[in-house]
């Protein structure tokens, strides 16, 4: 996980009769129609996620926080919750799954799940202070019958170190077996003890066993990253393997035709999204495939600052082209609901034209041209299609603005740089911003999450800006907003 800023606050501890140490959690008060944007109650948080699906149902497991990584003098104290569905509109939340049961557990730390002969395997890393006071992160596992009860196996840690690599990080991993031979096969996190390049060293490190208890360790299945590439994912879909990884919990990919590589990389990087964090994936009904991360917080609650561990649920359904490369976008399922969509009278105030009720056309080639709506609620959901006409230089629009688009947050589109940018928060290599472009944007309180062409997402932490002012602008060139529809949110 990224080194974040933390907090420096102690966590709520307690003790229960059955000897679990952790944070308190109460699974019953829980949002159940729809955790998209959602966190736990209190003041908890949602860490990395870790998704799963069997016999139609998906599985988020995911990490518990409740001091923004601080817990434990900064070892961060997480367990893995639980939260299940079977249509991603009606949630299921669970007590602890994998908790924090002995003193020398310091965090129980991200991993995966694998359904093989009938149980649940549940891989992570344990998180330790050793007898000489190091940090250590070893790796351990436990046992479902049905995905929810775990027992822990031992010995715990079954696994220390490899050879060759970095004891204090060795976290992460991504379990999966070849039904052919009943091999369990992990990636882990970690950093090369020696590599060629000082500053090249992270890899996944690539270990096999059948018995679980004799481990070999064979070539890392990713080499030469500039941070160590945590979190990875990895999975086959549609004659495609994709191996995923976070770096500084920014998520990127690679592909192959085959196993183990060669890879390559695609065309561009729609996983990542610098305020969706440790991006992993799994199989959904007919053939989908949900991805699920977090919106971390910001320290302070600052539009100045930088992020803090923790924060809230975000999802994407995750689409594929022909030569493999993935696509975003919003799950229709969890698109937040409406009301009625408001009565908007848009205000063409330079160089802009009426065009019928719901749109505006803007003709500015020498400079900026602008038109606003007034009266824009906090939560609401809005949509609109925006048409070039030849040439200009960048459009968008400012949202939480005020009368004179002094404040606000800037969501611009570059088609020459093919970069759309919503507010501190960039995409890059957007294709087709030179066309008409449909866009989904949810405002929800300080989450600010947008939809272009059921293809790219971008969100963000927007915290402080309250106008409600929306402005449309286009600078040296011809744009219509067309279709603009806005609906507060229920």
């Amino acid at each position: 996980m990224r080194k974040y800023l933390l907090l420096g606050i102690l966590t709520s501890w307690y003790h229960t009769s059955d000897a679990q140490l952790g944070t308190k959690y109460d699974p019953s008060v829980q949002a159940t129609t729809n955790i998209q944007y959602s966190k736990p109650k209190g003041d908890l948080f949602v860490g990395d996620c870790m998704p799963f699906f069997r016999n139609g149902t998906y599985y988020n497991y995911w990490l518990l926080d409740s001091a923004h990584h601080a817990s434990l003098n900064g070892l961060g104290g997480h367990q893995w919750a639980l939260s299940t569905t079977t249509d991603l509109k009606t949630w299921k939340h669970y007590p602890v799954v994998l908790g924090i049961d002995e003193e020398w557990e310091k965090s129980i730390c991200t991993g995966s799940i694998v359904f093989y002969k009938d149980k649940f395997y549940a891989f992570y890393a344990t998180r330790l202070v050793d007898k000489d006071g190091k940090t250590n992160e070893q790796l351990s596992y436990a046992i479902s019958s049905d995905g929810i009860h775990f027992e822990k196996q031992k010995p715990n840690p079954f696994y220390t170190s490899a050879p060759g690599y970095s004891k204090r990080d060795f976290r992460d991993p991504k379990v999966f077996v070849d039904e052919k031979t009943g091999e369990f096969h992990l990636f882990v996190s970690s950093w090369q003890e020696n590599p060629v390049m000082q500053h090249a060293g992270g890899a996944l490190v690539h270990l096999t066993s059948k018995d679980l208890k004799t481990w070999t360790v064979l070539d890392p299945i990713l080499t030469g990253q500039p941070t160590i590439p945590e979190c990875p994912d990895y999975f086959f879909w549609k004659g495609w393997y994709y191996l995923l990884y976070s770096d500084i919990s920014d998520t990127y990919y690679v592909k192959s035709r085959n196993p183990y590589g060669p890879w390559e990389a695609p065309r561009y990087q729609a996983l990542f999204e610098s305020w969706a964090n440790v991006v992993k994936t799994a199989s959904f009904h007919n053939d989908r495939r949900i991805s699920s991360a977090w919106v971390p917080g910001r320290r302070g609650n600052k539009d100045s600052e930088w992020q803090v561990f923790g924060g809230n649920h975000i999802f994407r359904e995750v689409t594929q082209e022909a030569d493999g490369t993935l696509n975003t976008r919003f799950p229709q399922e969890m698109i937040p609901a409406t009301g009625k969509p408001l009565d908007v009278k848009i205000n063409p105030d330079l160089l802009a034209t009426q065009l019928g009720k719901s749109g505006v056309g803007i003709d500015a080639p020498g400079g900026v041209g602008a038109a606003h709506i007034e009266n824009i609620p906090m939560k609401c959901r809005i949509t609109m299609e925006i048409e070039p006409s030849g040439p200009f230089e960048e459009y968008g629009f400012y949202i939480r603005s005020d009368a004179k688009a002094d404040k606000g947050y800037k969501v611009n589109f570059s088609a020459h740089n093919k970069i759309v940018s919503l507010g501190n928060a960039d995409m890059k290599a957007v294709d087709g911003l030179d066309k008409t472009i449909k866009i989904d944007l949810i405002l929800n309180d300080d989450i600010v999450d947008m939809d272009i062409n059921n293809k790219r997402c971008i969100v963000n932490r927007m915290t402080e800006q309250k106008g409600d002012y929306f402005w449309l602008y286009a600078k040296h060139g011809n744009i219509k907003f067309k279709s603009i529809k806005i609906s507060p949110l229920l």
